[in-house]
């Protein structure tokens, strides 16, 4: 389990020759990270005499950023181990027609299910940004830069899980699933850079 992993384990293995975790595992980990920020914010600006007409928007607030934040950690192994599944199907043997047909099916689904990893990734970030945005906005002014690098991470992490729902895509037959996924992974990534620049121009209002 790769979130079982110290630090510098988890930076070891993903500077070695091993292709995962790569930049989906990674990516699962920014917006995790992302999340994190967010949840401190709020745990720093709850309690705060100058802050009690928010506490309970913070509370709430910091439910969910917890639950986003789970929800990101169990990415971080799922995207690995979604590809150890593609590789396990490429490794499948080949000698035969049938083989080959068997083979051939099982990287299109496995390399399908890999797909979906991502894309989930990035739906959560588009969930996950607007409590940035909100820490941002009404959270401890102390910790106005700590909201920012949430949501530039998050933002980080929704553009790096965009990059692997298009690379797994163009290895797909199934054209109806790839231009389908494609329009909505587009749509999201256009969401949240727009998010992100917004969330931004509340920070740099503040510092």
């Amino acid at each position: 389990m790769l979130t079982s992993k110290t630090v510098q384990q988890f930076l070891d293995e993903t500077a070695s020759h091993s292709p995962a975790p790569g930049g989906g595992s990674v990516s699962a980990l920014a917006a995790a990270l992302g999340a994190a920020l967010t949840s401190m914010v709020c745990r720093l600006t709850t309690g705060k005499k100058k802050y009690t007409g928010v506490q309970r928007e913070m509370e709430e607030v910091l439910k969910k950023s917890e639950d986003c934040r789970l929800r990101f950690s169990a990415m971080i192994n799922e995207d690995t181990e979604a590809f150890n599944k593609v590789m396990a199907a490429f490794a499948l043997p080949k000698d035969s027609d049938d083989q080959k047909s068997k083979r051939d099916t099982a990287i299109q689904e496995a390399t399908k299910a890999a797909t979906l990893v991502p894309l989930k990734l990035m739906e959560l970030c588009e969930e996950a940004l607007p409590l940035a945005k909100i820490v941002a906005e009404r959270g401890n002014v102390n910790s106005i830069s700590d909201a920012g690098v949430a949501a530039l991470i998050l933002k980080a992490g929704c553009e790096g899980a965009y990059l692997n729902v298009r690379i797994n895509l163009a290895s797909l037959t199934d054209k109806t699933f790839s231009t389908q996924t494609l329009q909505r992974a587009g749509r999201i990534s256009e969401h949240v850079i727009s998010m992100g620049k917004e969330i931004m121009t509340i920070v740099g209002a503040k510092i």
